[in-house]
């Protein structure tokens, strides 16, 4: 039996690859800064984890894999080479395991990938399809980011950072949108749209590309793709459009999909806002072309009740809804503030973690403008991820450029502050909303949390 060790196990990511190759019957070791969810549940599989630097765990193992965070001068990476291993980045390694299935659906773009992800699953296993599962957040119908099912489909959420879906084979793509992001990486959005374009390019004669044609920025994706190409929109002409749009009182949508303007299906979600309607089509595009019966289509979104950290219910805090969002870029933040203004509440309290410094200046002038639009703000200490601050920001200059639109902004270093200050000013019937991809939902977590 081989062995395959991980570094960096507790990723979301790499997590779920852990997961699937150790059902495919491999022996899994891995090593992580510290202990998490995901890591607790590798355990509770039999996968050994091990916390910090852990180079004697290397020496037996058969292949390794690291995340693209893991540095050159990691031990345990440094002694794999020393061993003279095989190792993979994350990437290249999923890349390779993608071809033990028959059809390979990825979902990609800039923003909406995990929910429409999270739709595509839930269609899938309606139709009893029994799919391997990756997503990039917690679903909870399968309890988690990954699921081991059979060899027939993959649905896995593609991510372009450092052009890591380039190392994939997808058979069946969505692209939901592109935009401006990870500009710590890509130079600008030619750049970006560059990158998608060499994408599509890998899918198959055979397969299949989704595509968004209300957004600008995708209008040139899939010109040199040989596969067959489907348009979904709303505002624009596509294959299957969203026509009879109507909000429903508990803030989700209800909708008709047409093809060729004749009717095909009539959806009522259950997940709060506009943009949804966009990632249902996306999935009901993708699923349509391998499930034929319109019906557990129709189930299979309409069963769908989100996933972790997308505009999430946390409870309650003296009849103070707080809810906890992933957005982390402008784009993401006005779906956020769009999506408060389906649900009833006196005034909002949006508590941002910047996340990273590259994307924080980047787009400064961007999120005080959207993050202005909210009652009250609240910024804090910016979340560096894999950065050093070497792009001379600081969350100040963030609270002075949205001052110049709303006073009502503060910075709070810590998570204990913040707590406090929500405590002592939120009145009741307000919305509070932690916003960040870093740990900010420890605030939502806390203010929720029932004294004992």
């Amino acid at each position: 039996m081989q062995k395959i060790h991980f570094i960096g196990i507790g990723g979301t990511s790499m997590s779920g690859i852990a997961e699937i190759v150790k059902n495919m019957g491999y022996e899994v070791s891995g090593s992580d800064r510290s202990k998490s969810k995901l890591t607790q549940h590798l355990e509770d599989t039999g996968i050994k984890v091990c916390y910090g630097h852990h180079p004697e765990m290397v020496l037996d193992a058969d292949i390794i894999v690291y995340t693209a965070a893991i540095p050159k001068e990691d031990p345990e990476r440094l002694e794999g080479e020393k061993q003279k291993k095989k190792m993979y980045e994350r990437k290249e390694f999923l890349g390779k395991l993608m071809l033990f299935y028959q059809h390979r659906l990825c979902v990609s773009g800039t923003h909406g990938k995990s929910s429409t992800t999270g739709f595509l699953v839930h269609i899938f296993l309606e139709a009893k399809k029994e799919p391997t599962i990756q997503i990039g957040a917690i679903l909870p119908k399968i309890k988690g980011t990954s699921y081991v099912g059979q060899k027939e489909f993959l649905i896995l959420e593609a991510c372009e950072y450092v052009d890591s879906f380039l190392q994939f084979h997808p058979t069946g793509a969505i692209i939901t949108n592109i935009d401006n992001d990870h500009l710590d990486y890509f130079h600008d959005l030619k750049h970006i749209q560059e990158s998608f374009q060499k994408y599509t390019t890998l899918i198959p004669e055979n397969g299949v590309l989704i595509k968004n044609n209300d957004d600008i920025n995708s209008k040139e994706i899939g010109k040199n793709c040989k596969a067959k190409l489907i348009t979904i929109g709303i505002q624009n002409q596509a294959d299957y459009q969203a026509v009879n749009i109507v909000k429903q009182e508990n803030g989700c949508y209800s909708f008709t999909i047409i093809e060729n303007e004749k009717p095909l299906l009539n959806i009522s979600l259950h997940v709060i806002g506009y943009h949804q309607i966009y990632n249902a089509l996306c999935a009901f595009a993708l699923a349509y072309q391998y499930i034929s019966d319109k019906e557990i289509i129709k189930m299979g979104i309409e069963n769908y009740q989100g996933i972790e950290r997308r505009f999430e219910y946390i409870g309650e805090l003296n009849q103070v809804k707080v809810y906890d969002d992933y957005a982390h870029h402008p784009t993401e933040i006005k779906t956020t503030y769009e999506t408060s203004l389906e649900i009833s509440h006196h005034q909002t309290w949006a508590i941002f973690e910047p996340h990273t410094y590259s994307r924080t200046k980047e787009h400064l002038e961007e999120f005080a403008h959207i993050l202005a639009k909210f009652d009250h703000i609240i910024i804090s200490t910016i979340y560096g991820a894999r950065e050093v601050n070497t792009f001379d920001v600081s969350e100040a200059m963030l609270v002075e450029k949205i001052k110049e639109e709303n006073p009502h902004v503060i910075y709070l270093e810590t998570y204990d502050k913040i707590i406090n200050y929500i405590k002592e000013n939120v009145k009741k019937n307000d919305m509070v909303i932690t916003i960040g991809a870093g740990p900010i939902r420890k605030v939502s977590e806390q203010l929720t949390k029932k004294e004992s």
